[in-house]
């Protein structure tokens, strides 16, 4: 990683305390509120440049899922020149009733972007319903992954997880 300081300033930022639900069912003790560190402009930009080689070369598009992924997406499209790809968690039932906004997926490698993973369900959704639309969709790169480590939580859908920062790696620079 470029930016040593990256994960010290993730942890501090975003690390919290309690008792919270995941999206999984999962209670947990701690809780990374991302929202924290992509409402920071710098942080931000500092996730975003560690997470653009991380993309796949034959990345066609690039698809944040919602809610988290939109403000990843937006500036790694900025900063890569890659299309974005805002993808919803169910089609939308009016106007265009699209499940994924921007270009057609369709014969398109999408390289997926997620701001936190645990158990990669939302991920693992959308990877399947992009598949339907004619989508490759291979790897998926994210803030923090939070799997334990040493295991794939999206092996059984054949998708690559590619994190900037593991649960390990924050928990390492927490001292």
């Amino acid at each position: 990683m470029s930016d040593p300081d990256l994960a010290k300033d993730i942890d501090a930022c975003c690390r919290l305390s309690g008792e919270f639900t995941l999206r999984s069912g999962q209670v947990s003790h701690e809780y990374f509120d991302k929202y924290l560190f992509e409402a920071d402009p710098a942080l931000l930009r500092r996730v975003v440049a560690e997470m653009r080689s991380l993309v796949p070369a034959d990345t066609d598009l690039l698809g944040g899922l919602e809610m988290g992924g939109i403000p990843i997406v937006a500036v790694l499209s900025a900063e890569t020149g890659l299309p974005a790809l805002f993808v919803r968690k169910e089609a939308k039932t009016y106007g265009t009733c699209k499940l994924a906004e921007g270009p057609d997926v369709a014969g398109r490698r999408v390289t997926l972007v997620e701001d936190v993973i645990t158990t990669g369900g939302a991920v693992r959704d959308a990877t399947v319903k992009l598949r339907e639309y004619g989508a490759t969709v291979d790897v998926v790169v994210c803030a923090i992954d939070r799997s334990p480590e040493g295991e794939n939580p999206l092996a059984d859908v054949g998708l690559e997880v590619r994190p900037v920062l593991t649960k390990a790696e924050l928990d390492a620079a927490r001292g």
